[in-house]
């Protein structure tokens, strides 16, 4: 009786373990965007848009870097968010938002930080009043190619680690050529059916690199994270191409409309 007690006591402790990896991500999140709700309300503070309408020059710049989602994979020319949302901006702010698109297929954060540490972006930094940043799903992409669902799991943390390294020293170059400039990560999301078997999964592990995300971005003034999970998940499939990875034309229209209600409703914080 007393070891069915001591094996029926690890399995719950495992289980614990394995619902506090899970879904403390979840929670953490959730009370960063509190925070951020809490700010926004602050009589002192500045929304993003009003931040940009407020700015002296008629004409601002934008450099987008990062993955095919930043090229805009899997809808037509100029149907990409970042021109997307450069249309909207111009219309509710009554300024010119230039954009460079940057977005290379396929690349990795660990690709992408060898080309911002080696200075392959630094002038377009320099005079970038946006940098716009999306990455990390290759890394999981390529590093799951091949290998079963236990050994992925088991090194989860592992590429976890490489990827928020990888994006902090990402914006570390990017502050320090231009501290002034506006940083706009975006969240990683699920693309998978909710039939998929791998869905339950992939929605309960997302969470937890995504907080890589909030947690780069909590420790650089000026920056936003765009809730990109909300307009592409297994309730809107209808975002995504036929692919069933990368949004098609409407898929980047919510994004782009995702990024400006945030822009709209989320302050944004000066350097101290």
């Amino acid at each position: 009786m007393k070891i069915v007690k001591y094996l029926l006591g690890i399995v719950l402790l495992i289980g614990i373990g394995i619902s506090a990896w899970l879904y403390y991500p979840q929670y953490q999140i959730h009370q960063m965007k509190k925070q951020t709700v809490a700010v926004s309300k602050s009589t002192d503070q500045i929304s993003f848009l009003n931040y940009f309408r407020n700015a002296k020059s008629s004409q601002l710049h934008q450099l987008a870097i990062g993955d095919s989602i930043i090229r805009g994979v899997g809808a037509g020319k100029d149907e990409n968010f970042v021109s997307l949302f450069s249309s909207k901006f111009a219309e509710q702010t009554s300024k010119k938002l230039v954009s460079q698109n940057e977005g290379i297929n396929g690349i990795t954060s660990s690709e992408l930080n060898d080309l911002v540490q080696e200075g392959r972006f630094d002038d377009s930094i320099k005079r970038a009043d946006i940098v716009t940043i999306n990455v990390g799903g290759n890394d999981i992409l390529q590093f799951a190619n091949g290998q079963d669902v236990q050994s992925v799991f088991q090194r989860y943390d592992q590429i976890q680690t490489s990827f928020s390294k990888n994006l902090s020293d990402i914006s570390a170059k990017i502050t320090m050529l231009n501290p002034k400039a506006t940083i706009v990560f975006l969240e990683l999301y699920n693309p998978l059916s909710p039939e998929n078997q791998m869905y339950a999964l992939a929605d309960q592990m997302l969470p937890k690199w995504n907080l890589n995300i909030y947690k780069v971005a909590e420790n650089v003034p000026g920056s936003i994270v765009i809730e990109t999970t909300k307009v592409i998940n297994g309730d809107h499939l209808q975002n995504l191409s036929p692919d069933g990875v990368h949004p098609n034309f409407a898929g980047y229209t919510a994004i782009s409309e995702q990024m400006m209600y945030q822009f709209k409703h989320q302050s944004r914080k000066s350097p101290v």
